[in-house]
């Protein structure tokens, strides 16, 4: 890549967080159905039009902050060293996200992180949203599983239940934060359910463990 086009990109990707920073936090303080794509561009300082360039509907604004797992299992499954099953790779992968906080795995009780998650599953259009981009993580996992799975249905089966364990860990770790448990005191705890999941999903896909 040229010295421009790498320019170009990194202003490209500036763009793309400093919309979605803006419009989040405009959601936070008005409600997102108190704030207009609009509303956003003017923000920003940028046309209505320009901004639709950078994001298709206004829910991609705030999802974009997911951006960065996304296709995040496959990679996980595809990327995997030769010693781990398919399963060991994704459990193994999970507990480290939970041992890093890391917001996608709902432990995580820093402020601006439970106000941007109350957003999202308050808020029934980016839960709809949401749910576009869950599918798309499912099938681009459901790709990598094919060749463990032993065909494209199988795959695509094991991919629903990982998905849907990954998905299910991640809510109850956030409502019991939600609730005030303390993200330190809860984790052994959000570990261990974590590890007995996956036991479960290896159980029933022996394929991939």
């Amino acid at each position: 890549m040229s010295e421009v086009g790498g320019l170009r990109e990194r202003k490209k990707l500036q763009m793309y967080r400093r919309l979605s920073d803006t419009a989040i936090g405009l959601f936070l303080e008005k409600g997102f159905e108190g704030v207009t794509v609009a509303d956003v561009a003017a923000a920003v300082d940028i046309s209505k039009p320009t901004l639709f360039r950078y994001f298709p509907a206004k829910e991609d604004l705030v999802l974009h902050r997911l951006a960065d797992h996304a296709g995040e299992a496959a990679q996980v499954v595809a990327g995997r060293a030769d010693e781990y099953s398919p399963l060991a790779a994704l459990r193994r992968h999970f507990l480290d996200g939970l041992d890093r906080r890391d917001p996608v795995t709902g432990l995580n009780d820093d402020a601006e992180v439970l106000a941007y998650h109350r957003l999202v599953y308050t808020t029934p259009s980016l839960v709809a949203r949401l749910h576009a981009y869950v599918e798309r993580n499912e099938s681009a996992l459901a790709d990598a599983l094919r060749a463990a799975a032993g065909g494209a249905v199988q795959a695509r089966l094991a991919a629903g239940q990982i998905v849907a364990v990954q998905r299910i860990l991640a809510q109850e770790n956030w409502r019991q934060i939600k609730d005030g448990r303390a993200a330190d005191d809860l984790h052994p705890e959000a570990a261990e359910v974590a590890d007995a999941a996956f036991a479960q999903l290896e159980a029933g896909l022996p394929r991939l463990a």
